[in-house]
């Protein structure tokens, strides 16, 4: 059966920021989910019990799974690193495909607006985000990219339509962004349910990451000795 027919049971896999996030859903229907936000990155030990008891809790078997969705950056390079790492170890092991989310647009799609933009922030340190935009139908008008916040960075989108900035960023962006047209979401967080209407969507088209080049979108280089806490 061809992927563009099948009812496709996928695990859906999100460590970008501080929040360990997975769910298990044929097409976009959720069967089981597990979610925990800490702030001292708990991503190595909760991943790999959160993927059993998702399963579990479905009553499928690991070898019913028909595709692996990992969320792949930008974000938390510690957090990239164990997600995609484990993602890509299942695929292995299993002969399944894998399928490459951005994390940013995860996360816009779980934003609640209407006529408004979607600026989706990531904190990257400092008075920096790693930052998207977004239209209403997740179509991309800025590439994700690092940005140093400063009182007119959106302006060429704000001079123009509401724009609601959603994320964990979003909070330092609400201290300068003073805008009249800029709304602010802090309290949507990220999670793997954000990635099962984009992953079920690729796995019909059959788009799959390359298993044996997949890296995750760091964005920026990894400084040994510096807190790996970015997110």
């Amino acid at each position: 059966m061809s992927s563009l027919n099948k009812v496709a049971l996928i695990l859906n896999i999100e460590t970008a920021t501080k929040v360990c996030s997975v769910c298990l859903a044929e097409n976009e229907n959720v069967l089981a989910r597990r979610d925990v936000l800490d702030e001292n990155y708990s991503h190595a030990e909760k991943l790999l019990p959160f993927i059993r008891e998702v399963i579990a809790e479905s009553g499928k078997n690991v070898k019913d799974l028909d595709a692996i969705a990992v969320s792949a950056g930008p974000g938390s390079y510690t957090g990239l690193r164990i997600g995609c790492s484990t993602a890509k170890g299942f695929c292995f092991g299993l002969n399944v495909p894998l399928i490459a989310i951005d994390s940013l647009k995860s996360l816009a799609s779980m934003t609640h607006s209407q006529n408004e933009l979607r600026c989706v922030m990531f904190d990257a340190r400092r008075n920096e985000v790693y930052a998207a935009v977004y239209d209403e139908n997740l179509n991309e008008l800025m590439l994700a990219q690092p940005i140093i916040l400063d009182e007119y960075r959106f302006d060429n989108f704000l001079d123009q339509q509401k724009v609601v900035f959603s994320g964990p960023g979003a909070v330092k962006a609400r201290d300068q962004i003073k805008h009249s047209n800029a709304r602010f979401d802090t309290e949507t967080l990220i999670s793997s349910i954000g990635m099962v209407k984009l992953a079920a969507g690729k796995f019909s088209n059959g788009d799959f990451a390359d298993l044996s080049s997949f890296e995750p979108l760091y964005l920026k280089e990894f400084v040994p000795g510096v807190s790996q806490k970015l997110i």
